[in-house]
């Protein structure tokens, strides 16, 4: 990888050939031991691979989505079957695959509406097309609205994986580094490991030491206690929900490193594109929380590591209050306090 971002890795997802191509994704479950592309040419395959996490990250989720959104339609078409209302079905059960990243509904939503009115495969691939090739511009210009934030010869830490392998581009969080290192900003970086399935220790830290950015992982459950003696300048995660008051899901353990941050006056920044604000939530209290399997607690890299039989809780996000957030670094800009007032500004102006 390079200091922009761009890995020799295989893209994180990708679409192969016209309307009767397949979906392509980079499986993120096996790295980084192994580099394997899945192709995916039914409803089924494409839900399971959000729903494993072979691709994760709300950007890269959504793109994918959409992509998918062509798939199960063609899957589903038959000879007497009207195409807009199989669309809308297909969407539906698509939605449904993870309750929380709001990238996916909204990806599928937006091809449902720009096909509605010539509802066609060609269209749906179109406008896949479109937010694949959006989201890569959103992450270059997430990137340039925070470098200016990372602090000369500091240390940053950040908390799960929002990177390339997150998104369709160089990613939300990550794309502020990226960016600051390219315009020779120097810092290091601790990646928080990111529990229970270690994106932060394998995705996160593989990105940065392939861009020749110092890194090195961290316990989620140590990183309070380096916040509060002084050895961290600035926090920056991503997100995959953000409510219309400012408040974020992100993944478990956000929450915790924001509550350090703020006890000990270290900036903590949410990097993430406008599509992830979902102005339909008024709060962080109405963002559902997916609770995944108690597998993925109990047992490391497939190997049990609690008593058997004991059970475990597993929810994948928690809920970070928009008090605790310096500010919010978007596709359109730094947004800053009050959060609700800045983010109605940013959707009623266009910017």
């Amino acid at each position: 990888m390079d200091v922009t971002g761009q890995t020799s890795l295989p893209p994180t997802v990708a679409w192969s050939g016209d309307v009767s191509g397949a979906l392509l994704l980079l499986d993120q479950t096996v790295l980084p031991d192994e580099i394997v592309v899945l192709r995916l040419e039914t409803r089924a395959g494409v839900i399971d691979a959000i729903r494993r996490l072979c691709v994760r990250g709300a950007p890269a989720i959504g793109v994918a989505a959409a992509y998918g959104l062509v798939i199960a339609t063609r899957e589903h078409l038959g000879a007497a079957a009207d195409i807009g209302d199989v669309m809308r079905e297909q969407a539906a059960r698509l939605a449904e695959a993870r309750p929380t990243a709001v990238n996916l509904r909204w990806a599928l939503e937006r091809c449902v509406e720009a096909a509605s009115a010539a509802p066609s495969l060609e269209r749906l691939l179109e406008e896949a097309r479109a937010i694949h090739a959006e989201d890569e511009q959103s992450c270059r210009r997430i990137g340039e609205a925070g470098a200016g934030l990372v602090p000369e010869g500091g240390t940053v830490i950040t908390h799960c994986n929002a990177g390339r392998l997150a998104t369709a581009g160089d990613g939300t969080a990550l794309a502020v580094l990226f960016h600051a290192w390219s315009q020779g900003i120097r810092f290091d970086v601790l990646a928080d490991e990111t529990r229970p399935l270690l994106q932060g220790a394998r995705l996160t830290a593989l990105e940065l030491q392939s861009a020749g950015i110092p890194v090195e992982v961290v316990c989620d459950s140590a990183a309070a206690g380096l916040v509060a003696r002084g050895e961290i300048q600035m926090a920056v995660v991503g997100a995959d929900r953000i409510a219309a008051n400012g408040d974020v899901a992100n993944k478990v353990g956000t929450y915790g490193l924001a509550l350090a941050c703020a006890a000990h006056g270290v900036p903590f920044y949410v990097a993430a594109p406008r599509s992830t604000f979902d102005l339909a939530v008024p709060d962080g209290a109405a963002i559902p929380i997916e609770e995944r399997d108690a597998k993925e607690v109990v047992a490391v890299a497939g190997e049990q590591v609690a008593p058997r039989a004991v059970g475990a809780r597993n929810p994948a996000f928690d809920r970070t209050p928009a008090a605790l957030i310096t500010a919010l670094i978007t596709d359109r800009g730094v947004l800053r306090p009050p959060f609700a007032a800045a983010i109605k500004t940013m959707f009623e102006d266009g910017r």
